[in-house]
C-alpha cells in the first residue's frame, strides 16, 4: 500500500521536474521524505536525512540509527538506493550532483538557512555551479491531497481515537487529576492499535479548558467542570484528531448555551465546506456565528486545519487562508468557546472534501456527554 502511494507521489515530482527543467530536487522535510518514500515508521523529530531525486535515480542518505530500518522497509531491490556514507549531508549531495551532471538543483525552501549555506559552500568546494531554484513549498502543497490508500489510514487511526474517546467516558469522575486522565487516554490508545499518539494529549479541566492548549496538569477534576481532550492516535505516520468536551455532573445554563452554540457552528460549518470554496470562506462562517451569539471575542483560533503524515497541514480553515478546496483535503473543523476563569468547549472532527461536500472520519456523537457529578 504504502510503496504504491510512494511510486505516485514520486512520478508528480518527477513530472514537476519536467515541467520546470530541474536536473534534480534535495528533500530535507522528514514528512516530505516519508511521502515520496513510503517508509514508514522509520523517523522520528530529528532532520538526519536527505532525499535526492533524479528523473531516473532515487537516492536516500541517514545515518546508523535509521539505515537497517530504511533497508527493510524499502527492500534492497527497491527504487531507493539507501546510504550511510560518514559524509555531511551537504557534501553528500554535491558528491551526487556532480556524479548527476546536475545543472539546476531544486531545493524546497523548507531546507533551513545553515544547510543551504552549507551546500552552497559544498557545490563550490566541488566546482560545481549549479542554479538553484527554490520551491515554494510545491510537496507540502501536493501533500494536502490524500489519495485512497492515506485517507484508509486515516480512517482506521479515527477507529482508534473514536474507541478512546468511549472509554474515557467511562473512566472521568471527579477526584482524578488531568495528568491521571491524559494518562488513561494515551495508554488506551497505544494498547488499542495505534502506533503512536498524532501528539502530545490535551486533558483540561473547570477553568483549564477555556485555554484551547492547555497543558494537563495536576489539577483534580470536580463535579460541575467542563473536560476538555484533544487527542489523536498514529498509524503508519498518518494521524487523526478529534476533541470533545464533557460535562462532570449536569451543565449549568451557561455551560449548555455555549455547548449548544459550538456544535451549532460545527455542524453548520461542516454542512457548507466543499470544494471550490477558500478555506477562509469556511472559517469566516463560523466566526459570524460565534460573533452573532455574542461569544466573538471568546474564539481566537483558526476552524480548522490539514492533517497527514504531519498533525498540521494544508490548507487550512482561517483568516489568512486563500486555499481553494478540493477533493482529497483533509481538514479539522474545530469552532470553540473559551470563557476566561469559567471554563471552554470545543467540538472537532476531521474528514476529507469529497466532489458533494465534506465527509468526516469521526464518529464519536456530537451529543453533549454528562456525567456522573
Amino acid at each position: 500500500m504504502e510503496n504504491a502511494s510512494a511510486a505516485r507521489h514520486v512520478a508528480w515530482l518527477r513530472n514537476l521536474m519536467s515541467q520546470r527543467g530541474y536536473d534534480a530536487v534535495v528533500v530535507r522535510n522528514n514528512a516530505d521524505i516519508r511521502w515520496l518514500t513510503g517508509a514508514a515508521r522509520v523517523m522520528d523529530d530529528e532532520v538526519a536525512h536527505t532525499a535526492f531525486v533524479t528523473s531516473d535515480g532515487l537516492w536516500l542518505h541517514t545515518d546508523s540509527r535509521y539505515y537497517n530500518a530504511f533497508v527493510t522497509r524499502l527492500g534492497d531491490d527497491g527504487a531507493w538506493e539507501v546510504d550511510m556514507d560518514p559524509v555531511d549531508h551537504a557534501s553528500w549531495v554535491a558528491a551526487r550532483a556532480g556524479q548527476a551532471r546536475v545543472r539546476v538543483l531544486a531545493v524546497e525552501d523548507t531546507l533551513t538557512l545553515a544547510f543551504y549555506e552549507r551546500l552552497c559552500r559544498a557545490l563550490s568546494d566541488a566546482s560545481l555551479a549549479c542554479a538553484m531554484p527554490r520551491m515554494h513549498g510545491d510537496i507540502v502543497e501536493a501533500r494536502s491531497v490524500k489519495d485512497d490508500d492515506e485517507i484508509a489510514a486515516m480512517r482506521a487511526a479515527q477507529a482508534v481515537t473514536d474507541r478512546a474517546f468511549s472509554h474515557m467516558c467511562e473512566v472521568i469522575r471527579p477526584g482524578l487529576t488531568e495528568m491521571q486522565l491524559r494518562a488513561e487516554l494515551d495508554n488506551f490508545m497505544l494498547s488499542n492499535g495505534a502506533d503512536a499518539l498524532a501528539f502530545d494529549s490535551i486533558v483540561a479541566s473547570g477553568p483549564n479548558s477555556a485555554n484551547p492548549h492547555a497543558k494537563p496538569g495536576a489539577r483534580v477534576v470536580e463535579s460541575g467542570d467542563f473536560v476538555l481532550m484533544d487527542f489523536g492516535a498514529a498509524l503508519g505516520d498518518y494521524r487523526s484528531d478529534m476533541t470533545r468536551t464533557v460535562c462532570v455532573g449536569e451543565p449549568s445554563r451557561q455551560q449548555r448555551e455555549i455547548y449548544d452554540l459550538v456544535r451549532s457552528v460545527n455542524e453548520a460549518c461542516e454542512a457548507y465546506a466543499k470544494p471550490g470554496l477558500l478555506g477562509r470562506q469556511v472559517h469566516e462562517l463560523a466566526v459570524r456565528m460565534i460573533s452573532d451569539a455574542g461569544y466573538g471575542d471568546c474564539f481566537g483560533h483558526g476552524l480548522g486545519h490539514g492533517v497527514g503524515i504531519d498533525i498540521h497541514e494544508e490548507p487550512r480553515f482561517s483568516a489568512r487562508d486563500g486555499h481553494v478546496l478540493v477533493p482529497g483535503n483533509v481538514v479539522t473543523v474545530e469552532p470553540g468557546v473559551y470563557l476566561p476563569g469559567v471554563g471552554g468547549v470545543r467540538l472537532e472532527d476531521f474528514g476529507v472534501i469529497t466532489a458533494d461536500g465534506y465527509e468526516p472520519f469521526t464518529q464519536s456523537s456530537h451529543e453533549l456527554v454528562v456525567l456522573p457529578g
